[in-house]
């Protein structure tokens, strides 16, 4: 292997933080030029002003200047034609026709609705944490802030205000915090802007638009925070997803779990199966050993008992305790599950975690991507 062919094969390896794929694999790599120890290297981004350019030409340089011999290494960055653009966005979409949902039955990505029956029960902050707790584990975790008229996904995953998805041509790459790819319609609004007058067509639009458009790559999980109630978007999202599995989210108070049960009840009449139940806000033990129940208890095994059946037991997968520092990691932005806290409420979080990836998907009347040898 000559020298440049060294470098060629090492730069190549570099991945795209946003496609998450080798750039070598995604036809950005030119030319390359050895002579001595210097290395001269071209590459393209997919567009102008490339957000990730910075990255990707330091991670470029670096990966050229770790092949032996190398100590002097120039990049020359350009941008991608119209043509090379469309190529690219075809290969992403391994064939798929644009516009096409690539989350639908046959696919390898388990989709997991998280509800709630009213809102208040903290249901995205346990979405938030749970995706951070599976990213954690090695899933590759995809998020959609479906809660369109009251999104906080940005805020609890410390997503800067004003951050936006890179765009190639018609496609949307969402923002990754944590690790997990994520997108949510207060992206799109300038801060403090609300979303108000939408109703049914432009809120099915919106989600449509989250699941078609945007290109979250090979997923293992999609988790999607969806809306509190049984509104619009949940009947949308019944009918583009009737496969998907879903998490009920309710407080141990039984005004919470009476309207919970009515959200699995929901999702059930769609096709979509209740995995499990999640009680949150759950008694939490003081250090004096004193247990504040602020909002009773019970209201977790009262949910999953009414949403079982002879024929399927719903599970109460998790009760996570009451907890200041959940709430104060939230609103800062820095989910306690992505740091090394022992609090009692991410460890509730993480065992849930482990609990949904232990479970996997039903595979049952699918059609696996295999053929005959």
């Amino acid at each position: 292997m000559t020298g440049a062919d060294s470098v060629r094969a090492a730069v190549s390896a570099v991945v795209d933080p946003e496609l998450r794929r080798p750039i070598g694999d995604l036809d950005m790599v030119r030319e390359i030029e050895v002579d001595g120890d210097r290395a001269r290297v071209a590459i393209v981004l997919t567009i102008v002003g490339c957000p990730a350019a910075a990255r990707i030409e330091a991670d470029v340089r670096r990966a050229a200047a770790s092949v032996p011999g190398i100590s002097t290494v120039d990049v020359t960055v350009g941008v991608m034609t119209p043509g090379e653009r469309k190529a690219l966005t075809e290969k992403l979409r391994d064939g798929r026709p644009p516009r096409q949902m690539p989350f639908g039955p046959d696919s390898l990505t388990r989709v997991v609705l998280v509800s709630s029956g009213k809102g208040g029960v903290g249901k995205s902050t346990v979405t938030a944490n749970l995706a951070i707790a599976l990213a954690d584990l090695g899933l590759s975790v995809g998020l959609v802030d479906a809660d369109v008229h009251g999104f906080s996904i940005p805020g609890l995953l410390g997503i800067p205000a004003g951050t936006q998805p890179t765009r190639i041509d018609d496609l949307m790459l969402p923002p990754v915090a944590h690790r997990v790819k994520t997108i949510s319609i207060g992206m799109f609004l300038r801060d403090g802007e609300a979303v108000v007058a939408w109703r049914g067509p432009m809120l099915h639009r919106t989600v449509s638009q989250f699941l078609t458009d945007v290109f979250f790559g090979d997923l293992d999980v999609l988790l999607i925070d969806m809306p509190p109630g049984t509104g619009d978007i949940a009947i949308s999202i019944g009918q583009l997803l009737p496969h998907a599995e879903v998490l009920v989210v309710t407080t141990p108070q039984a005004a919470a779990s009476e309207v919970a049960i009515r959200s699995g009840l929901v999702a059930r009449q769609t096709g979509q199966r209740v995995i499990g139940v999640v009680e949150n806000m759950a008694a939490w033990t003081l250090p004096d050993g004193t247990v504040l129940d602020l909002f009773g208890s019970g209201g977790g095994a009262a949910v999953a008992e009414a949403l079982s059946g002879p024929d399927e037991t719903v599970p109460l997968l998790a009760s996570i305790p009451l907890s200041p520092a959940l709430r104060a990691g939230g609103d800062a932005g820095e989910p306690i599950v992505g740091g090394e806290t022992t609090d009692a409420a991410a460890d509730a979080i993480r065992a849930l975690a482990r609990s949904l990836a232990r479970q996997g998907r039903r595979l049952a009347g699918r059609s696996l991507p295999l053929s005959p040898g």
